[in-house]
């Protein structure tokens, strides 16, 4: 399999046919990596004068307690979302899903990002913790499956060293919900495209590895429903991985802000991985669902194209 990688400032002309996302996740730190990575996406934008349908958001959206307790009027909603990603480049939704921070360092932060979302005028949409969209008009072109990856096995095990409590996460019942609705709605009819997105990734060749419990729960889903993609971040860095006899590619876009750390490459086909910043551009049209990495000069790094018969074209 070809690896496909470009530098220079913004590669080659970007195709804006169909509808186009950019995605970034472990972002939400306020800091000067966030505001690094925040500023290529605007300038990669203004240079392509593309208007993206929506900005997805992998979680981890919000790192480090809010010292004045975080609320919905909280500062950090307009420096560190609604200014950082301002309305006249990025006028669609903003799609969140919840990552291990948004539970963990604020009590309650997953409730206020919900409760967010409630507002009037915003563009942050995060309905609730699992939830579908099918987006493209009449014809939609992408089945959208957001997920919450926080099963207690996955994020609630241990105890906060601050406090001592148990970690936040889902309940069981909930993820139980969870697991029943998503095979159902994978039943259903869907668009030519499935992109399912969650914060902690299958497959990972990052610092933090494989996430078993979504493997044993989520993957013989996505294998027996053909999900084209999984997109996902947790590890602070850029992927794309393809297993072998699978159908589902696994792109992890861990980027946008925190603090960037190692692969740990496993003995597995990995396309593309780097620990580095940047965001991914996702672009969705009758005849392919395409990602693409973003470093934070603008310059391509990775491309690849998923069929809808699940072939990878690279580059």
């Amino acid at each position: 399999m070809a690896l496909n990688l470009r530098g220079g400032a913004f590669g080659a002309e970007v195709k804006k046919g169909g509808l186009n996302f950019l995605a970034i996740g472990d972002f939400g730190t306020g800091a000067a990596d966030q505001k690094t990575v925040a500023g290529a996406m605007q300038a990669y934008a203004a240079k392509h004068q593309l208007k993206p349908d929506a900005l997805f958001l992998i979680g981890d959206n919000f790192y480090g307690p809010v010292k004045e307790g975080f609320t919905i009027e909280s500062k950090r909603w307009e420096s560190d979302v609604e200014a950082m990603y301002p309305a006249n480049v990025f006028p669609g939704p903003m799609y969140a899903v919840l990552g291990n921070h948004d539970y963990h360092d604020n009590e309650g932060g997953e409730k206020v990002q919900l409760a967010y979302a409630k507002k009037s005028g915003v563009r942050w949409a995060l309905p609730a913790k699992w939830y579908r969209l099918d987006l493209g008009g009449e014809q939609p072109l992408l089945t959208l499956i957001c997920l919450d990856s926080n099963l207690p096995a996955v994020s609630g095990t241990g105890k906060d060293k601050k406090t001592g409590k148990p970690r936040a996460s889902m309940t069981a019942e909930e993820s139980a919900a969870q697991l029943a609705w998503l095979e159902a709605e994978l039943a259903k009819p869907r668009a030519p495209f499935t992109l399912v997105m969650g914060h902690h990734p299958l497959y990972s060749n990052g610092d933090h590895g494989d996430t078993k419990a979504l493997l044993e729960a989520w993957e013989p889903l996505f294998e027996k429903h053909q999900v084209h993609a999984y997109l996902c971040g947790h590890d602070h860095d850029l992927q794309h991985l393809e297993m072998e006899g699978k159908f589902t590619s696994h792109i992890l876009s861990g980027g946008g802000g925190a603090k960037t750390r190692k692969l740990e490459p496993a003995d597995r086909t990995m396309p593309y991985g780097k620990d580095v910043h940047g965001f991914t551009h996702i672009r969705v049209d009758g005849e392919g669902l395409s990602f693409a990495h973003y470093g934070v000069d603008g310059g391509l790094l990775h491309e690849f194209t998923k069929r809808r018969d699940g072939k990878v074209e690279m580059g």
